[in-house]
């Protein structure tokens, strides 16, 4: 009990304890998806061209399957999507976001969007996606005041027909990414990078328009910390 006073006559104050800003299990009503972590950013569904989700089993609960990989010129798109809140934007802080992901490696294209909360060329942004042929997870950060991309790709592909956790972590200067809890990539960023937009976290894709990133698999236990 001692440790908060010397602390402060030490002129040091404690790091604020990382904050659960966001989860979800998707073990309800799909019609609005309720943010367990008690902070209220629950997701609605936007959807194009008869996208939809629909309830998978996964463990004791359910996940989300997205629509398969299509190739047509008009194909179903659906995302799932919070208001924007300001509270979801870490600016400079320290943040980690993840899921558990299951993809076929028929399933993979050219890029395919888990989580994010900005754009890369309008915005700041954080995502989490699953990239290529290869299916390798990868997390994004974009400054707001210096635009262009820092990423850090997994070595290991994420897409083979099972359930893999997958984790983006940012401390200060440090970038990792995990995969089944393993360090699977580390890449270095200017501690002074800050992610600060008005756009709406988003699962699953961009939203409901064409060149949306769809993901073509099942999403489950989708969350976010901050700090």
């Amino acid at each position: 009990m001692l440790l908060p006073v010397v602390l402060m006559i030490a002129g040091l104050v404690p790091a604020p304890a990382p904050v659960m800003i966001a989860r979800y299990g998707f073990n309800g009503r799909v019609a609005t998806i309720l943010d367990e972590s008690g902070l209220g950013h629950n997701l609605r569904v936007v959807a194009g061209h008869g996208g939809q989700v629909r309830p998978v089993v996964h463990g004791p609960g359910n996940a989300l399957a997205f629509p398969p990989r299509c190739v047509a010129s008009l194909c179903p798109h659906v995302a799932l999507q919070s208001p924007n809140t300001a509270d979801l934007n870490p600016g400079t802080r320290n943040l980690a976001y993840g899921a558990d992901v299951l993809l076929l490696p028929t399933q993979t294209s050219k890029g395919q969007n888990v989580l994010q909360k900005g754009y890369s060329k309008t915005s700041s942004q954080y995502k989490l996606q699953i990239d290529g042929v290869a299916g390798q997870p990868s997390c994004v950060l974009v400054d707001v005041r210096r635009p262009g991309i820092r990423m850090v790709r997994s070595a290991v592909s994420a897409a083979d027909g099972h359930w893999h956790s997958v984790r983006c972590e940012r401390a200060g200067s440090r970038f990792d990414i995990y995969v089944d809890e393993v360090l699977r990539g580390r890449s270095r960023i200017p501690a002074t990078l800050s992610v600060a937009n008005n756009r709406p976290l988003s699962i699953g894709g961009k939203g409901a328009y064409r060149d949306n990133d769809q993901f073509n698999g099942a999403l489950d236990n989708v969350w976010l910390r901050i700090g």
